[in-house]
Parts: structure tokens; sequence; C-alpha cells
């Protein structure tokens, strides 16, 4: 046997033990060896990109980047501040924050203009990545200063705290989206196996391929810096793809005992399915593989973090389904054997007659429902279909990017809270242009001049603020000077980034810019969001135009047709087209904010486009592969296109809708998240499955391959008649052992 799936399932289903004990020894040491070698967090410099990255790229060689920085806001619990008691408490706190190890300076108190709050600004030490773990020390020194002047009010907020308070609301969602999408998705595998010990099985694998997942990760940071964002995917790609694929798996083994009617063995059974379902999780796994790793392309260490954790979990899915699967599923069959005739020998003492049940029909009403129209009018059903899909895809057309910065997270995060409060009383907190150049340090008090003049020309513009003679930081060395400029706006608002273009277009070319050999650069808040959202645009040509290609060498490879491979791209065009076309229907305006509990950003999160597209595509590959498979194996056995494409999607409908109902309902439990960003990708991925198993597979797939006939095909027929035309045995169908 050629076939390496039935070879693994073959040397499972003998060992059932040796898998299983296997399986979990493989678990554990992948635990174990990812808690032995850590995790490798990213650093600042991972994330630089664009013109801001080269601007603090430049300002940490001279040593002079952005520093940690929190504030301890004071102001009166009611009425006016009492300025002898906030004067006090600022002392207390100067005092308590500069004895602690993790601070590097504090500066003296600032009162507010309108006098009503007084601030203390205390810079931390390390880098900024390590300031939300540093912060902790700070925010209970605070604690304390407010606990002991309960007639004022002292909180404290900056960048750290709330990065912090983003991490553990986003650990707090994980959990919830747990909570949420685990007992549902038992109940739909209960509804569809109508056995405990069948429904656990999927959830099991699931569980471990993430645990053995989450190992690999830690030894794959060594390699790819970890960003932290790496262990959302695998628990969400993990519970669905992992399901997903065992569900394939023991729906085929169903399939087959059922056929066999009790002649064959359990390890037959397995073996028969890991002929064809084992196949087919295997191409599927490829296929999201293949997929998702165009997302390196994009050159981003978050997106890369992304591509890693889900070619590892999608990996050892597949890995499971092909080991350990198989031998549960013959320990699990002869125990069913054993109940069998204990039930036979029980009825045959009482005398009773031997009962078999009728048949079930191998869908229901409602798929019966839905796969009406295709059989019957296929192209009416496809026009209509696919019209419906550009209708709900037409809001794409206008996309609107942002990057999401602190301006953007949830008012749950009392951090958040508190920063509202601090840039209602000091508005120049709200945004900080970084103007950085390097000379030579003979030109150290040009550049100097220069940048000043710069400064007092921004602070003329009404989109600056005036925050009085302009502050110019230089180097020991004397090669780098560094200009602060402050925005009394919010990061992703109008003028903000209107700012920012004033900056870089018309101040910096009339002052720094004149200077000869020297470099000159922006950097801040607004200057990351921006330069980000260039980026990926810049890249997104590339990933998307490998992204089709791979995709359709991949379907035409596996399926021997380039009709079929040229059928599976537009369809997961489609199917992504429309997804986006849903989230900007919902997300980008403000229609929807009370209904899914979000605060519009005007716009849609700049990675979510990017990302959601290649993931979708592999999703949507999963779907074709399996559906498709079956068409193929029909045809294999002699029977003609139409009833193939016929006895395909009836034997595929109903596990592949309840294959998307599990990732629907994981999916949809991260709507229910605090972070828009998260909302946005579990709304629109939960939108394009459900829309790619119900309209795509069942509908459109259907539709256009009776119409296409034969000539979607032919390199098919071909390849599998032999020198009479008679179709020849499937290669991949074991010779069954009788039990």
């Amino acid at each position: 046997m050629r076939i390496r799936p039935v070879r693994m399932a073959r040397w499972s289903a003998r060992h059932p033990w040796r898998a299983i004990v296997g399986w979990f020894v493989f678990v554990l040491l992948c635990l174990g060896a990812g808690i032995a070698a850590g995790n490798n967090p990213a650093t600042t410099k991972d994330f630089w990109v664009g013109e801001a990255g080269r601007a603090e790229s430049m300002a940490t060689d001279g040593g002079l980047q952005r520093r940690p920085t929190e504030h301890v806001l004071i102001r009166a619990g009611s009425g006016p501040l009492d300025a002898e008691r906030a004067t006090a408490a600022a002392r207390e706190v100067t005092a308590l924050m500069a004895a602690l190890p993790e601070v590097d300076s504090v500066a003296p108190p600032v009162r507010s203009k309108d006098g009503t709050a007084l601030r203390v600004t205390v810079v931390l030490k390390g880098a900024e990545l390590d300031a939300r773990k540093n912060v902790v020390p700070l925010l209970e020194r605070t604690a304390h200063v407010a606990a002991a002047h309960p007639d004022l009010v002292v909180e404290e907020t900056g960048s750290p705290a709330i990065s912090k308070g983003v991490n553990d609301q986003r650990g707090e969602d994980l959990a919830l989206s747990e909570r949420l999408s685990l007992p549902v998705t038992l109940v739909i595998l209960l509804i569809v196996f109508g056995s405990v010990v069948m429904a656990g099985v999927p959830l099991l694998l699931a569980l471990s391929s993430i645990a053995a997942t989450m190992g690999l990760a830690m030894l794959a940071s060594h390699l790819m810096p970890d960003p932290g964002v790496g262990t959302n995917m695998i628990l969400l790609m993990g519970l669905a793809v992992g399901v997903d694929y065992t569900l394939f798996y023991l729906k085929r083994e169903r399939e087959e005992r059922a056929r066999a009617a009790g002649r064959l063995s359990p390890e037959a059974l397995v073996e028969l399915a890991a002929a064809t379902a084992g196949r087919a999780v295997v191409v599927s796994g490829l296929a999201v593989i293949v997929c998702t790793a165009t997302l390196y392309l994009a050159t981003d260490v978050i997106f890369s973090s992304l591509a890693t954790g889900t070619i590892l979990v999608v990996a050892v899915a597949v890995l499971s389904s092909l080991t350990v699967l198989p031998a549960l599923l013959v320990k699990l069959g002869h125990r069913a054997e054993r109940r069998a005739a204990k039930r036979a020998a029980r009825r045959a003492k009482r005398g009773a007659p031997v009962r078999t049940k009728p048949a079930k029909p191998e869908n229901g009403r409602i798929f019966g429902a839905l796969m009406r129209p295709a059989q019957r009018h296929p192209a009416i059903t496809l026009c209509v279909s696919v019209l419906v899909m550009l209708a709900v895809a037409a809001p794409a057309l206008g996309l609107k990017l942002v990057d999401p910065g602190k301006d953007t997270f949830s008012r749950d995060i009392p951090a958040m809270q508190v920063y509202d409060r601090l840039t209602g009383a000091f508005p120049e907190l709200l945004v900080k242009h970084e103007v950085v150049t390097r000379g030579t340090p003979e030109q150290a008090p040009a550049i100097r001049t220069a940048l000043t003049e710069l400064g007092r020309a921004a602070q003329a513009d009404p989109l600056f603020a005036r925050t009085g003679e302009p502050v110019v930081r230089t180097s020991a060395d004397g090669r780098t000077s560094v200009l602060e400029l402050a925005v009394p706006h919010p990061a992703p608002s109008d003028e903000a980034i209107a700012s920012l273009e004033h900056l870089r277009d018309r101040y910096i070319p009339s002052t720094v810019g004149e200077l000869k050999a020297t470099e000159t650069a922006v950097s801040g808040d607004v200057a990351r969001g921006q330069d980000y959202v260039h980026h990926e645009r810049g890249k997104l040509p590339l990933v998307v135009g490998f992204l089709l290609l791979l995709t359709f060498l991949t379907t035409a490879v596996v399926f021997r047709s380039a009709v079929i491979g040229l059928l599976g791209v537009v369809l997961n065009l489609l199917s992504a087209a429309a997804a986006l076309g849903a989230l900007v229907l919902v997300f980008q305006g403000s229609w929807a904010e009370g209904l899914l509990d979000f605060d519009s950003l005007g716009a849609i999160a700049s990675r979510v486009p990017l990302f959601l597209f290649v993931l979708l595509f592999g999703l949507s590959m999963d779907y074709q592969v399996f559906v498709v498979s079956r068409i193929k194996e029909a045809m294999e056995h002699g029977m003609t296109a139409r009833e193939a494409v016929l006895d395909g999607i009836d034997r595929s409908a109903k596990v592949v809708t309840s294959a998307a109902l599990v990732m629907v309902t994981i999916f949809a439990a991260f709507v229910f998240l605090h972070l828009t960003e998260m909302k946005q990708m579990g709304f629109c991925l939960a939108v394009a499955v459900l829309l790619d198993a119900v309209v795509i597979r069942m509908m459109i797939l259907p539709s256009a391959l009776l119409l296409l006939g034969e000539r979607a095909w032919r390199p098919l027929r071909t390849s599998r008649r032999g020198p009479t035309g008679t179709p020849s045995a499937p290669a991949d169908r074991p010779v069954p052992h009788v039990g």
C-alpha cells in the first residue's frame, strides 16, 4: 500500500495502545520541550516598519529611544482641587516612585491649565515591551497613596499600564470565548453523533493538538520572535480544524461501518476510512498550510507569528487524525462490538427476534431543501447565488483601514478611563511626533538650530499644541538629535494624521531637510500607524498574487483538473469578498454598535483584511477539498459527472455543514470579546464560513459543476480509464480484512 495515510492508519489500528500512548507522549514532549526552552518574545525593534521604524532605529542607536512612561493624575474627589493637599500627595508619589528599582526618573509635578489636576510623570527603565510587567509595583504605590489621601483621586495611566490592562483583558476574553464555544461545540457534536463518547473524541484530540502546538510554538519563537498573538490563533484554529478533521474522519468511518453491516472488523473499517477521509484530511491540511504560509511574504512580525501558529496547529491536527484517531476508533469499535454481542445474547436468551434499524436518510429536510435548487435549476441557482454574494461583497469597495492604537482600546480597562481623564486635563499628551535627525558630530549645532526652527514653525500651526520653546535632545556622541512635538488630537483622528503630513511634507523639507549629509525621519504613535498601513498595502498585491497562484496549483494538482483549480480560485475570491463586504457593512459604520457592543473606528483594523483574506482562502480550500474529493471518488467508481456531483454533495452536505457550525460557533465567540480588532476577526470568519458552507458549497459549486459536466473532469476521466475505456478501481482503496 503506497498511500501513507492508509499505512499510518493500519499501523495505529493494529497497535492501538502504542498509538494512543505514543500520541500523549508526543504531546507531553512538545509541551516539556517548549517550557524548557522558554518563549522568546518580540522586542521593540521587531515592530519597526517604514520611516517610523528608521526614526526609532536612529534614536535607539543614539540612546534617545522612546522610554516607557507613566502618569499619576491627582484631582479632587469633589469640588475644587486643594492645592496644598494635592502637592503633598505629589511629593509622596515622587518619593515612593523614585525608590523603586524599575523607575529611571520622576519629573516635577505639572498643574493643568484649568487648575483642576496635578500630574506626576514617571519614566521607567528598560524597553517598551517589558514595561507592562515592570509597571505593577508602580500601580501598587499609586494605590497606596490613593488610600492615604481619601479626599483626593490619585490614579495612574500610561502606555505600560494600558498595555497591562489590554493583556489582562485579552486573557479574560479568551477564557470567555472558551466557555462559550466549548459547550456549544459539544452540543453540535452530540447532535451529529448521538453519543457522548463519540462527541468527546473530536474535542479531546483538538485540545491535545492545541497543547502540543503551544510547546512547539515556544520552540519556534527562537527562530521567529513571538509578539504575543500566536497563542490566540493557536486556540482559535486548533479547536476549529481539530474538530473539523476528526469530524470528517469519524463520519467516513461510520459510513463504512453502516455499509459493512458487521462483516468487517474495526481495523478494516478504519483502514477504509483512511483511504478516503484520511487522504482528504492530509490534502486539506496542506492546502491550509500553503495558503497561510503566504503571510510570511508580508514581512511583519505579527503576521509571521499568526502564520506560524496556524501552520503548526493545522499540521499537528492532521497528525492526530492520522495516528491516534484510528487507534481510538478501533478501541471504540471493539467496545461497540462487545456491547452489541451482549445485547444479542440477551435477546436470544429471551427468544426475542433480531431487530434491524431502518437506514436513515443521508440528509434531512433542511439539507434537501438547500440542495434542491442546484439540482433542478443549476443555471438560475448559479446566477442568483452569485448575485447575492456580489451584493454582500459590494460594501468592501468602500473599505478604509486604520491602525488601532491605544485610543481605540476598550474603556472597560481602568487605565483607559484614567487616560481619558488625563488627556482631558492635559490634551498635549494625546499625541507626540518625534523628529529624529542624524548627521556628523560637527553638524550638531546646525541640526539643533534647524530642529528648533522646525518646532517654532510647527507650533504656529493650529494642528500642533503650543508647549513653549522647543526642546532638542542630542546624543552623547553628537550624531543624533530628537525633537518632540505635541498634537492635541487623538492618534486616529484626521487632524493628527494631517499634522504628520504637514510635518513630513512641509516643515522638515524647509528646515532640517535643507542640511546636507543628514538623515531625518519621524516616528510617534501616528507615524507608526500610518507607516504600518502603507506597509501592508504595499505587501497586499504580493501576498494575494502568490495566494491565488498557490491555490490554483494546489487544487489543480490534487484533482488533476485545471478547470477545478480555476473554479476553486473564483469561489474562494467570492467567499472572501462577501465576508469582507459584510465586515465593512457592520463595523465601518455605527448602526451596529449597540447590537455588537463596540465603538466604531470608522474603518477596519489594518491587520484584519490581509490576515482574513489569507485565512479565508485556507478555510475555503478546506471545504473545497472535502466536497470535491467525494465527487471525484464517485466518478472513480464509474458514475457520470452529473451523478457524481449529486452523490458527492449529498454525502458531504451534512458533515460539511456540521463542521461549519462548529467553526462558526468558535469564531462567533470572538464577537463577544472587548477588543474591536478581535470582534472584527471573529465576525468576518463566522460569516465567511457560514456563507462558504451553505451558499458556495451547496448552491454555487454544484450548480457550476452540473453546468460544466464532463468538461470539468476531462483530465481526470482520461487518467482513470484503462485501455478498454472501463473505469479502473480506485488505487487508494485497501483490500478489507474480514472480521
